[in-house]
């Protein structure tokens, strides 16, 4: 059985799903979505809501949650995890930074696609690799909002400088 509810965020409306025994989505709803889901129906959802909005309001920094990569290649889930490991909170890695932490053959250039496919985005916090010259793409957030979610992620981490204008 899967378990789904939205939660209102400062980088818009994500949709946050479960099993029942591990978180296996978070995402942006490509359509305006309602589902408040139906609170204790699924503990662990409640958890992460509760997590998630603790994480916004500035006072959680890690993520104590179980959570499932779902169908990955072996490559990609030891990069997705190599990522949740070691890249805490307020701190950014390269693209390359993170093929090499990953002890795969994935080249840096590889690393952006297994990013945009992570089906945990906030929680294994793909917003925190960045380009050697810059911050890089990121597919989260609305429609078109993608480098406008991942900078606000960063400055409330307090890896990126607040932008000025």
């Amino acid at each position: 059985m899967t378990f789904s509810a939205t939660i209102d965020t400062p980088v818009g409306l994500l949709v946050v799903e479960s099993d029942g025994a591990a978180i296996t989505r978070v995402g942006w709803p490509a359509a305006a979505a309602s589902d408040a889901g139906a609170p204790g129906a699924d503990p662990l959802l409640d958890e992460a809501l509760a997590q998630l909005r603790a994480y916004f309001a500035g006072e959680r920094t890690a993520f104590a949650l179980p959570f499932d990569l779902g169908p990955q290649s072996e490559a990609s889930r030891a990069v997705l995890l190599a990522l949740y490991d070691t890249v805490p909170h307020g701190e950014t890695v390269t693209y390359g930074e993170l093929a090499e932490r990953s002890g795969t053959a994935v080249p840096a250039r590889a690393i952006g696609s297994i990013m945009g496919a992570n089906p945990i985005p906030i929680i294994v916090p793909c917003h925190r690799v960045v380009a050697s010259d810059g911050l890089g793409g990121y597919s989260g957030g609305a429609p078109g909002e993608g480098l406008v979610t991942k900078r606000w992620l960063l400055e409330h981490e307090g890896a990126l400088p607040a932008a000025l204008f």
